[in-house]
């Protein structure tokens, strides 16, 4: 039997350890692993998460019962401090030594510390291990200001957490942007203006020179002489390998680090294998979590005498979610390997960078870079990977489909059975279709526990979702739509089982139909889901919503607030008028009448938000709904009220409409108009639903929108009259309302349905699945219970007080800055 000894028991030794034992039948090894920490090996790429409530038992990887379950030898808290070559033994702190047979050095990496004078100072942490994190949640309970030196991935991962804790944020990078490894100038820019709205101090080309404080950290000075008074530091500047055990028995390691290995992760001593961050391929460490895995897989088929594919380096494209910003760099995503011809999209309004680069020929994507959306990583990736054809207009990747055109391009359909479809786990597209083909698998957890697809860092499930769904279409059947892997139910499913089991809050639901802890998927959807069914107020359950709805106001640039009271149909008395003037000339804050006839009021701070929601509610205001998943405005032009066009009276109608619908959750906002007459000064058609005056009564309209992809509504009835109408419209959106996906506008909604238009108009007007009277109820109720969610707050003292910046104290955010603009203030960081 074979003595196979690790040192290491991080991610990339676990996963040695899952695949020998799968190659392991005949026991023909005898597994010996060693971890100096007192857990067993967890999932560091998620460590985040340890801040917004998951528990070390969450991270675990396997618990120990699965090590002894398959004759793993496990030695958590013991350190191995010798290897000794020529017995073949490896001597631990406790003093004792192990012989093996193959010694395989799964050391990963310690966090790079800069030498930065004080840097030994309380309050000074690394962000490494779960240690380092309970640490840093310790010490934050006596702190407010917090700054992370590190711009890369692992520095950004750390501000979230500093986020989390609820301290005020700053970043410090070296560079003159931030993740200058993924992202160029203009993607750097986007990412940081995101983080910027988050409330995140960003500090470019800074160079620590001190750490002031007597024995305690009070601040950091830098070398251009400015300084930043902060309470508590993190440093997350990037790794160094593990390397020491190496050195010390003689083995070669790299200049910049690392233990030196050949293509097939030998060692210069034939017996002993480096894999992960420990290891050095050709000058090269590999910080991500898939290369590692991937050198696991090839010392596995070495030992198990089964197809060996050397290590000849690893693609290091990567898509990750940064503080709610997704980011993908894929490919060549700085044009370094071969000439390229750039395709940028870049939107400053809404924080959205894209950009691939293209052969000379036009033929070949070669790469790109993604901030804001990268919802087409993966198959821009797969495009890249497999050298697939470019569609006749490559912007079209980035752009979609314009114009009423079909969208041209790849699908997951096209790529070839050796499509690598996660990289993590090398599980190809082949393999996957097979299994659904030949195995029976119909769900996502099923794939993931037969291939392991999906498990590391997760970036390829929206893929593997796709595949699933195609591949069982092909084999004519049913495919159901799940909200996410912690619920095995679509959308539609869940509000029946909400509405039938009259289920009230989310861990009820997960506990009885759900799985797991749930995530930043399902939260929302559920909590969007709730409401649309008992309209209860959303600050019963403000932890599973987004922040916007958390706090009942969308957060906006340099991290303070908008308040946007309702003014139905964009009428309002010369008295509220004046109030508005009052609060914002009070508070300080930004005016603008906005695009939907309503006045927004910028800059508030969290804690001044009830504030004056109070003295709107006194002058007879109400929540305008700006910030949720809900009614937001109903449009009007002035109707034969006081134009001589129009034919009836389009400002009575919208206001009775507005207050009609007024805090209807749905799966998307919702935005009317109604028009006086044809003339359509209202822009009645580019709303989701729509109302025209026509000599006979109304036109109404549905399923249009604005935005980046308009589209015109479309007509569902002609010359009703005004009870009719809201009968259709009461009947429309709770027929939307109960089948749309989450975050599903109702043009896309209306696009993706089978029969479109036509199938619509037979269940609203035609009544033909004989739903119409219930779904006037449904909405019947939604309109008896309404009430005010400011007003709830308000006169609400428990609610009250979570309005505030620190979690530990009642101060104002001293980081708020500001300057001002045409004789009104603005962040000071705009532009």
């Amino acid at each position: 039997m074979t003595k196979i000894v690790v040192i290491g028991n991080g991610m990339v030794g676990y996963k040695f350890c899952e695949k020998l034992v799968a190659k392991n039948s005949n026991r023909d090894f005898e597994i010996t692993v060693f971890g100096e920490e007192p857990w067993p090996a967890y999932d560091r790429v998620h460590l985040s998460a340890y801040f917004s409530g998951s528990t070390a038992d969450d991270l675990i990887m396997a618990p120990r019962s699965w090590y002894a379950e398959n004759q793993i030898d496990l030695h958590t808290n013991e350190m191995i401090v010798k290897i000794d070559r020529d017995q073949k033994k490896v001597i631990s702190h406790t003093g004792h030594d192990y012989d093996y047979d193959k010694l395989i050095l799964a050391t990963g990496s310690g966090a790079f510390v800069p030498p930065i004078r004080g840097v030994d100072k309380k309050g000074v942490f690394v962000y490494r291990t779960l240690e380092d994190l309970d640490a840093i949640i310790d010490y934050a309970k006596n702190a407010k200001r917090a700054a992370v030196i590190g711009g890369g991935l692992l520095g950004l991962e750390a501000a979230k957490a500093v986020i989390d804790m609820g301290l005020e944020a700053h970043v410090i990078e070296f560079a003159p942007r931030l993740m200058p490894r993924q992202l160029d100038e203009a993607g750097s820019n986007t990412l940081q203006s995101k983080l910027e709205d988050l409330g995140i101090s960003i500090h470019l080309q800074k160079n620590t020179q001190n750490i002031t404080g007597n024995g305690r950290i009070n601040g950091l000075k830098f070398t251009d002489d400015t300084e930043l008074p902060v309470d508590m530091l993190i440093i997350s500047a990037g790794i160094k390998p593990r390397d020491e055990l190496a050195k010390d028995c003689g083995l070669d390691t790299a200049l910049r680090g690392g233990i030196i290995v050949n293509e097939f992760l030998q060692t210069k001593d034939e017996n002993i294998f480096a894999i992960g961050e420990a290891a050095s391929y050709q000058n090269m460490i590999y910080g991500l979590v898939a290369p590692g895995y991937e050198m696991a897989t090839q010392v596995v088929n070495q030992l198990a005498n089964a197809e060996v594919k050397p290590f000849m380096g690893f693609d290091m494209s990567t898509k990750l979610k940064l503080i709610g910003v997704d980011v993908g760099s894929f490919g060549d995503p700085f044009g370094e390997v071969e000439p390229f011809k750039p395709i940028v999209y870049e939107n400053k309004n809404s924080g959205i960078y894209k950009r691939i680069n293209v052969s000379l020929d036009g033929k070949r994507l070669l790469g790109g870079i993604l901030v804001g959306d990268a919802s087409a990583y993966n198959m821009l990736w797969q495009m890249t990977q497999n050298k697939m054809p470019l569609p006749p207009e490559p912007e079209d990747l980035i752009l979609g489909a314009r114009g009423g055109k079909e969208a041209v391009g790849a699908g997951v359909e096209s790529l070839p059975e050796e499509a690598q479809i996660c990289s993590c786990e090398n599980v190809t597209k082949g393999s996957i279709s097979n299994l659904i083909k030949n195995d029976g698998v119909t769900k996502v957890d099923e794939i993931k526990s037969c291939t392991k697809a999906g498990t590391g860092c997760g970036g390829c499930m929206p893929m593997v979702n796709d595949l699933l769904k195609h591949q069982l279409k092909a084999m004519g059947k049913t495919v159901k739509n799940v909200i996410c892997e912690h619920f095995d139910y679509s959308r539609q499913e869940l509000l029946d089982l909400v509405k039938v089991k009259k289920i009230k809050t989310y861990n009820e639901l997960l506990d009885q139909f759900g799985q797991g802890d749930g995530c930043e998927t399902c939260k929302p959807a559920v909590a969007s889901i709730l409401a649309s069914t008992w309209n209860e107020l959303i600050t019963h359950q403000d932890t599973i919503q987004d922040t916007n709805d958390r706090y009942l106001a969308n957060i906006q640039k340099g991290g303070t607030y908008s308040v946007v009271p309702r003014i139905p149909g964009g009428e309002i008395t010369p008295e509220k008028l004046i109030v508005i003037g009052e609060v914002a000339k009070k508070y300080g804050l930004y005016t603008k009448i906005t695009g939907g006839q309503r006045i927004d009021m910028f800059g508030a701070r969290v804690d001044q938000l009830p504030d004056i929601w109070e003295e709107l509610i006194n002058a007879g205001f109400e929540s305008g709904h700006a910030y949720g998943k809900s009614l937001r405005t109903i449009k009007s032009c002035v109707g034969s009220t006081w134009c001589r066009y129009g034919v009836q009276d389009s400002v009575s109608f919208a206001i009775q409409v507005e207050e009609r619908y007024r805090g209807l959750r749905s799966p998307h906002k919702l935005k009317g108009a109604v028009s006086g007459c044809i003339r359509e000064c209202a822009e009645a058609q580019s709303k989701d639903f729509g109302i025209i005056a026509t000599e006979k009564g109304w036109n109404l309209y549905i399923c249009g929108n604005g935005g980046s992809k308009p589209q015109h509504a479309q007509l569902l009835i002609n010359d009703v009259d005004t009870e009719t109408c809201l009968k259709f419209i009461d009947r429309f959106l709770m027929f939307y309302i109960r089948t749309a996906e989450p975050l599903t506008r109702t043009a896309t909604w209306l696009n993706k349905l089978e029969g479109g238009l036509d199938y619509v108009r037979d269940v609203v007007v035609n009544d033909s699945l004989g739903i119409g009277e219930e779904l006037e109820k449904e909405m019947e109720f939604m309109i008896n219970t309404y009430a005010c969610e400011w007003k709830e707050v308000v006169n609400t003292p428990h609610l009250r007080a979570k309005f505030k910046h620190f979690v530990n104290a009642d101060e104002e955010d001293p980081s708020l800055k500001f300057q001002e603009m045409r004789g009104q203030k603005i962040p000071a960081s705009w532009g």
